[in-house]
């Protein structure tokens, strides 16, 4: 195993799914692996579908397919016996049945019978926030582990049960994410976690009950070759890039708030996302009589989305919560003023550059907006104070360089004898059955 500190690594990334241009957990994995191939090490990416955009040829993706049960254009399907190869396959689907979301717990299973073939190709493995009982039988390989948690999925149960009605709702969300709490287990047990704020080491000490000691704090980046201010931008444009029917994302609010602007300014907003057809956000829209004032965009390519965000007069990042926020780092790259909900992360993000207004309130997002829209020379000032904030904090290369930073030490640990084995939790009889189901 390498243990020289200025030695290349073979480090394993694990993701269980990686959607390139949406979601952080595609888009961190793209850009983590590149700077860490330019940094000279080997990188190989184990994801389930969908599989991610890589930026180098020298990246391997080993793709280890599952029954893709929730893919865009089929959710929730019906699979083919044929697609069917062995248990987890069974475990995947039966659990989906039942209205949970089994991913990434069979991915996990599905990674460590590919690391235990191969324990002799890695000197590090990096979970991107898979926390699948699997994991617990990596480091039982003698393969050292490091987990990034973007932030605990506890809070989005949290608040998806706020907003469920009826009783049906809310035992479906409570099946939906019964994952969370295998996720829990694993935090707690599985050593060197990586976040991206306070605010998320917070909600990970808290909620899942991690060691302190084990959560450390290394925020994103953003690649300024795509996000930087470019050409005109449209008058009266809004920008938001957020999952439009997740109630986590505050689009319902954006929504509202634009409405009432509407009634007085010309403003007309883009959201970077795809409703669900007939589902609760198209409704608003027409609710709202909103029309033609919102637009929905979605697949878009790196370039083209960087025009987009450059061309908006105001960005917006209406969340309920935000473990760390990708889009608003964008958006302040791109030198275009942001409102973001004083919630979470949002704060740390933006420091004093953006306009922060209470989540949720929008009568006071409205009023930032008006009077973003009504004078050139906040927008500016704003603007210019976002992209220097960005230019002094949020690098990717700086990003991959500290995280490498983190796999030596956790190399030495394991090379030192100090903890192969994970904690041990008597609450997780649970977690046992998995790692022997795993061999």
């Amino acid at each position: 195993m390498s243990g020289v500190d200025d030695s290349p690594l073979r480090v394993a990334l694990l993701s269980y799914r990686s959607k390139p241009h949406c979601g952080g957990q595609g888009i961190y994995l793209r850009h983590l692996s590149r700077e860490l191939a330019a940094l000279g090490h080997a990188v190989e990416i184990l994801s389930g579908p969908p599989y991610p955009d890589l930026d180098r040829d020298d990246i391997v993706l080993t793709k280890l397919p599952s029954l893709d049960l929730y893919r865009d254009d089929d959710p929730f399907r019906m699979p083919a016996l044929r697609e069917f190869h062995d248990w987890i396959d069974v475990l995947e689907f039966a659990h989906m049945r039942t209205g949970g979301f089994p991913e990434p717990l069979t991915f996990s299973i599905r990674a460590l019978r590919e690391l235990r073939r191969r324990r002799r190709d890695f000197d590090i493995v990096h979970d991107n926030q898979v926390l699948g009982l699997g994991n617990l039988g990596i480091p039982r390989l003698g393969l050292p582990l490091v987990t990034s948690i973007h932030h605990p999925i506890s809070v989005d149960r949290r608040i998806e049960l706020e907003q469920a009605t009826g009783i049906k709702q809310r035992l479906g969300k409570r099946r939906w994410y019964g994952f969370v709490r295998m996720q829990s287990q694993v935090a707690r047990r599985i050593g060197t976690i990586l976040t991206v704020s306070e605010s998320s080491k917070a909600d990970i000490v808290k909620d899942y009950r991690a060691a302190p000691e084990d959560v450390h704090i290394l925020p994103l980046g953003v690649d300024t070759r795509i996000f930087h201010p470019r050409g005109e931008r449209v008058r009266g444009r809004i920008v938001a890039v957020a999952s439009a029917d997740s109630p986590l994302k505050g689009v319902d609010v954006l929504l509202h708030a634009v409405a009432k602007v509407a009634t007085e300014r010309d403003v007309h907003v883009v959201v970077v996302s795809k409703p669900t057809k007939d589902g609760p956000t198209e409704k608003l829209v027409r609710e709202l009589a909103l029309g033609q004032r919102v637009k929905f965009v979605h697949g878009i390519g790196d370039e083209e989305l960087g025009e987009l965000l450059a061309s908006a007069e105001i960005a917006v990042v209406p969340s309920r919560y935000e473990g760390f926020s990708l889009p608003a780092v964008e958006h302040m790259a791109s030198g275009t003023p942001l409102v973001a909900s004083r919630t979470g992360a949002l704060p740390e993000v933006t420091g004093d550059a953006g306009v922060l207004v209470k989540p949720g309130d929008i009568e006071e997002l409205a009023a930032a907006l008006r009077r973003l829209h009504d004078s050139a020379d906040q927008r500016a000032r704003v603007g210019a104070s976002c992209q220097r904030r960005v230019q002094e904090r949020f690098t990717w290369p700086a990003v991959a360089m500290a995280t490498v930073r983190h796999y030596r030490r956790a190399i030495a640990t394991l090379a030192d004898g100090a903890a192969p084995e994970t904690r041990e939790d008597p609450e997780d009889r649970e977690a046992t059955d998995a790692r022997e189901a795993g061999r």
